[in-house]
């Protein structure tokens, strides 16, 4: 079995972005590359992605508009090839449901509560419900939508589970101790154990050299 991970791609920097690709053909590992805000709206970003070939790309956009809107974005996008795009779950159902119309071969995934909230923050915005709650709900909406998948905390892996029964893909991965800006984290080894089909991560994999950082992680999920 092949672990599967998206490795962030947070830099603004083309050069950087392209050292990282040429040092992730590793063994044992099927690799996918995920672009977010900050690259997309760099001046070469896009520009960049259109040239890649033979990779799995995962735009991480997270559009939450109203449903013209968002499906004229995923219109926009189609000469990038993209193979995972993310949409927020929360932009309702009509708008989820425009955007699988017209997304073609690009998988459609629904990002649930992002991972730096936890129930504190969703209080102070306004949410009586819990995260657990939330997620639920968000979880049965990408099912209605026939979304292709989700993206969650690996601590909601389990339950979503029980509502979604497509890709699970799951940020706030740390094989160091560092947990920067993210809240719900947790290690790669027990990310898989709780189901993820994907795992996110970035810095821990980007920073230094990227070889050794994947040593590091096979040595963890052994």
């Amino acid at each position: 079995m092949k672990y599967k991970i998206f490795i962030a791609i947070d830099t603004r920097s083309p050069n950087k972005a392209k050292s990282i690709v040429e040092q992730s053909n590793i063994k044992n590992f099927k690799i996918g590359f995920k672009f977010g805000l900050e690259f997309l709206n760099s001046k070469n970003g896009r520009n960049f992605i259109s040239k890649l070939k033979e990779k799995i790309i995962f735009v991480d956009l997270k559009l939450h508009d109203i449903p013209n809107t968002m499906s004229s974005a995923i219109i926009a996008l189609k000469d990038l090839k993209i193979d995972y795009l993310t949409v927020h779950i929360s932009s309702g159902l009509k708008a989820l449901k425009e955007v699988k119309k017209v997304s073609g071969k690009t998988k459609i995934v629904g990002v649930t509560t992002l991972t730096s909230l936890n129930n504190t923050d969703l209080k102070s915005i306004g949410h009586k419900r819990s995260l657990k709650d939330i997620v639920t709900f968000q979880a049965k909406l990408a099912t209605k939508a026939k979304l292709d998948a989700i993206v969650c905390s690996p601590h909601e892996v389990k339950f979503v589970r029980k509502f979604f029964k497509k890709e699970i893909i799951t940020p706030g991965i740390r094989i160091s101790s560092k947990i920067n800006d993210q809240k719900r984290v947790m290690t790669p080894k027990s990310a898989f154990k709780q189901g993820s089909d994907w795992l996110v991560i970035g810095r821990d994999l980007t920073n230094g050299n990227i070889k050794s950082n994947f040593k590091k992680l096979s040595d963890h999920l052994s």
